[in-house]
């Protein structure tokens, strides 16, 4: 099959010819028709990961396609199935995988971190009839890719976890994938959402998406002598009831934190590099205003239907989210630059393209 690979982390990546992937028992081989370019996958590429110990890797987490071969005690899957997974698969057996929480699995695998992903033609998935979700027929794979990270952690990160309700305001920081799809699900909600990015192209995006407001982070909005933050109270007359950061960073973290109000709440979202003694965070704001931070960390297969039941009443779009789909050079090309690259909108590989 052709992947993706890079032999050392931050160095070249490039479209090689490897032996094909066996199914294990239990798991499948999944013939990728979609898989979405996600800034994890530039925390992966940077070395960032304690998962990826073996070199070269083939990064890849968000996938969508038909399966291809299916291994030994596999019950509810056949050869031509179109699948989606989220990219946190459980071991199916612990006792958090039986009480529907995947997610947080101890014995979790990750395409993409864990093993090699499906920035490739196929990919290995562990514990099948625990991960799976069926795509419906009306849902392309480029849609269902999204659905397997982005917007499936997104749904999380609002509904399960901010248990976002109608009227409140959710300031989401950083208008890429996950953010994007974190707006469309707080507006779903009923929710007021202001979005904060430093591309005018991703707030334009946001916009589309349903943000009523939107601030350019270092934009002309702050020249007052006004941060973010402050921006952010003004606009909702005394801060957020919910921040999400998308991104992954001290600085975001923090805008995120400092833009709720009294008894808000924060879910962090975005990885964050390496740091020398961990992110800084505003603790002080947290304790005094006794506000609740989350993590969020994927969705569960078990979560899945009433997502699927929203995408398929049109009432959460994912397909909007999309701006492009590229063949597998380009794919190669983009992995160092995700960090810094314009987001506006999910970038997805078909990797049986030329």
């Amino acid at each position: 099959m052709r992947a993706i690979l890079f032999d050392q982390f931050q160095g070249p990546t490039d479209v090689r010819e490897v032996p094909d992937p066996k199914a294990p028992d239990g798991g499948v081989v999944v013939r990728v028709h979609a898989t979405g370019l996600c800034l994890s996958d530039w925390h992966a590429w940077s070395g960032h990961d304690a998962d990826i110990t073996d070199l070269p890797h083939v990064p890849g987490h968000e996938l969508a396609g038909t399966i291809a071969e299916v291994g030994a005690g596999v019950t509810n899957w056949h050869v031509g199935d179109r699948v989606t997974v989220p990219f946190v698969s459980g071991c199916g057996a612990c006792k958090w995988c039986r009480s529907g929480q995947a997610q947080v699995c101890p014995d979790q695998t990750q395409p993409g971190f864990t093993h090699w992903g499906s920035y490739a033609e196929l990919v290995t998935l562990y514990a099948a009839d625990a991960n799976l979700v069926a795509i419906p027929d009306h849902v392309s794979f480029e849609t269902a890719a999204s659905l397997g990270c982005r917007f499936a952690t997104a749904y999380r990160a609002v509904a399960g976890r901010a248990q976002v309700r109608a009227g409140e305001w959710v300031v989401v920081v950083g208008a890429g994938g996950v953010g994007l799809s974190a707006i469309m699900v707080a507006v779903a909600r009923g929710a007021h959402v202001v979005a904060i990015d430093r591309s005018e192209g991703a707030l334009d995006a946001a916009r589309r998406a349903g943000a009523e407001h939107t601030v350019l982070a270092d934009g002309p909005a702050l020249a007052d002598g006004l941060d973010v933050p402050a921006v952010v109270h003004q606009v909702t007359d005394g801060g957020a009831h919910v921040a999400v950061d998308a991104v992954g960073s001290e600085r975001t973290c923090a805008d995120a934190i400092l833009s709720l109000r009294r008894r808000g709440r924060h879910v962090q979202v975005g990885l964050f590099p390496p740091v020398d003694g961990g992110p800084r965070v505003p603790m002080g704001r947290v304790i005094a205003w006794e506000l609740d931070v989350l993590g969020s960390h994927g969705m569960a297969a078990a979560d899945y239907p009433e997502m699927l039941d929203l995408v398929a009443s049109g009432a959460l779009r994912p397909q909007d989210l999309l701006d492009r789909v590229v063949g597998m050079a380009e794919a190669a090309r983009l992995v160092p630059t995700m960090d810094s690259a314009p987001r506006a909108g999910m970038v997805v590989l078909d990797p049986r393209r030329p």
